[in-house]
């Protein structure tokens, strides 16, 4: 048999179970040990009511012959969701075609496989530090990796360098993992940049229900030109937590094409057909009644809260005089760890103080130095360890 040789290329560990193994040592060492987990990105607030109401009404339905519902028949995603999602962008003042609206189990399959329409050997421009699934599926694609250099001298937020040029520019705006989030101008340098350069930006906006500051974008479509060289790639998973619940969706403006004329929308939808059956009506209908007011009212409720979170541990790192990004309009929290030793300060936290934190150098080299935590468990949990943190000696 032959085997994909740039499986091989992967780094031994990926960062969350690198994490894992650690934190489950130091648990069989120290079982009595109250360990509060600030490090993975998952949500703890339940379904809001308008979701579990849907869903409940379309397992009914699915037990009835007349209501039972088999395949989507389009495979993009139910026409009812679909428009929920329109209508969600319209409401921002963006306008989303029904049909450039590809419904998924989430943006981590889509970020990955939107890599099958574009050519092996692609170079990806990724920022530093960065998700690393981004990284990873690149590796596996056998794609060119460049790497833009986030920093605290450009608020870790990277605009275009003209002597670069790439075929796929990753953005994701809140970050993940700084909380920065791009300007309305920033995002327009970018625009300019992937027209200029025939780039397809691939905009993660899985944080964009975090974003409070109403002057900030929510979608690379709120920007003059993005429509033809940007696809924008959502999940419901923090908007409404449904983390273990799994739905997303990729807009494709149907303005954007190859030097040669070719559709993408094309290329995704019968990527999508082809590979992807689609997701369950029953979860559909529980996305559909996210996007309903009384839905939207009430997932925001939970952002809220999380956002209340966000600001418990800024103010706990605050008082400590460790300075930090994020936790405004995102749920993620960027601080410089004392000493600059990512990975070392991580054992500290775990040790001294029993919170489980996530290293920046998991993220990129850029990410040394730095920590990030997450404002997703509960306040208990976070009064907890901001508690804690502000006993720390250094």
């Amino acid at each position: 048999m032959r085997l994909n040789s740039h499986f091989l290329e992967l780094k031994d560990s990926y960062l969350f179970k690198r994490i894992a193994q650690q934190v489950n040592e130091y648990k069989t060492e120290n079982p009595d040990a109250e360990i509060l987990r600030l490090g993975i990105g998952d949500v703890t607030r339940p379904l809001v009511p308008a979701v579990i109401s849907a869903m409940e009404k379309a397992v009914l339905e699915m037990g009835g012959a007349a209501t039972f519902r088999g395949y989507d028949d389009a495979g993009t995603g139910y026409g009812f969701l679909r428009s929920a999602v329109s209508k969600y962008y319209a409401d921002k003042g963006v306008t989303v075609g029904e049909d450039e609206i590809i419904v998924s189990d989430g943006a981590k399959s889509d970020l990955g496989n939107i890599l099958d329409i574009f050519a092996d050997d692609s170079v990806a421009l990724i920022p530093d530090p960065v998700y690393p699934a981004y990284v990873d599926t690149n590796v596996m694609n056998g794609s060119r990796i460049i790497y833009m250099n986030g920093s605290e001298v450009n608020g870790f937020l990277p605009t275009p360098d003209k002597s670069v040029t790439a075929d796929v520019i990753y953005l994701c705006s809140p970050n993940n993992p700084t909380g920065a989030v791009y300007t309305k101008a920033q995002l327009q340098l970018w625009v300019d940049y992937a027209n200029e350069t025939g780039a397809v930006i691939l905009f993660d906006a899985a944080y964009e229900a975090f974003v409070t500051d109403k002057s900030l974008p929510t979608s690379i479509f709120e920007i003059g030109g993005a429509r033809t060289c940007a696809i924008e790639i959502c999940s419901l998973s923090k908007l409404a937590g449904f983390t273990g619940v799994r739905c997303g969706y990729t807009i494709v403006p149907a303005e954007l094409k190859s030097a040669d004329g070719i559709s993408l929308l094309a290329l995704w939808k019968r990527r999508q057909t082809t590979k992807f059956n689609g997701v369950s009506y029953i979860t559909q209908r529980g996305a559909e009644a996210v996007f309903s007011a009384a839905g939207l009212a009430q997932c925001r409720e939970n952002i809220a809260y999380y956002l209340g979170n966000a600001k418990i541990i800024g103010d706990a790192l605050s008082g400590l005089g460790i300075g930090y990004r994020g936790g405004e309009n995102s749920p993620y929290i960027w601080f410089t760890v004392p000493g600059g030793d990512s990975w070392a300060y991580f054992g500290r936290l775990l040790r001294e103080r029993n919170i489980v934190g996530t290293p920046g150098a998991g993220f990129g080299s850029n990410g040394e130095g730095y920590m990030r935590l997450t404002a997703f468990g509960s306040r208990e949990n976070t009064e907890k360890a901001a508690a804690r943190l502000k006993t720390q000696s250094g």
